[in-house]
């Protein structure tokens, strides 16, 4: 699988897990289910516990305007670079991008801090304005959409309440990254946390418990 023996004994030690996108032929060389490899048959359901980190570029859109389609290869390739960087350094995986933005997670041991250090990293890193997202919960790894054409994805609520909190970051903090109650309740570092507000997010019936991450 073109794997260094370093990942692998990360992930025999739980420390981080292998790509999304080489789940399946990992378990095709393995001769097991990805339902097994993902410890499906240990937890009892379709799903794991992660921290869902989303990611968006403020006034991406406006820039691209004035630029050469060329141009804006080269700046969004450079970009996205960056943050998948940064991700990986702390463990993350990276699953998809969606235009300037990123779509990963973090699972195993202590999750939800590597998820808020790769954040306040990214912002340091990063010199476009940033807006990011954080949740955890359970997720399920799939492919989505024609079986020619899919692509490897997460999906699940803590896959949506992520992206409404990158929303309300984005227009209610000054840092521009946003976590819920359950990536804040794992962390140890509260100096990087502010403090709790319980807002309406859009398409969410119940009041969600947010914070601001800070730098």
């Amino acid at each position: 699988l073109q794997v260094s023996p370093q990942a692998v004994s990360k992930w025999e030690r739980g420390e981080s897990a292998p790509d999304i996108s080489i789940l399946v032929p990992l378990s095709k060389l393995l001769s097991i289910s990805t339902d097994k490899l993902l410890g499906y048959y240990d937890m009892g359901e379709d799903a794991f516990a992660a921290t869902v980190f989303t990611s968006d570029i403020v006034g991406s859109t406006h820039k691209m305007q004035s630029m050469e389609p060329g141009h804006i290869v080269t700046w969004t390739n450079g970009l996205l670079f960056q943050l998948t960087e940064v991700a990986l350094q702390h463990d993350g995986i990276p699953v998809q991008y969606s235009g300037d933005g990123l779509l990963c997670f973090f699972s195993g041991d202590e999750h939800q801090t590597r998820a808020i250090r790769a954040s306040t990293s990214t912002r340091k890193v990063i010199s476009e304005n940033i807006h990011i997202g954080l949740h955890s919960g359970l997720i399920r790894p799939c492919a989505i959409g024609h079986p020619d054409y899919a692509k490897p994805s997460i999906i699940g609520p803590t896959v949506n309440l992520a992206f409404r909190t990158l929303q309300w970051a984005g227009k209610n903090t000054d840092s521009g990254m946003g976590a819920t109650d359950a990536v804040v309740e794992g962390i140890e570092d509260t100096d990087m946390i502010g403090t709790k507000q319980s807002v309406h997010l859009k398409g969410i019936d119940e009041k969600v418990d947010v914070y601001e991450i800070r730098c």
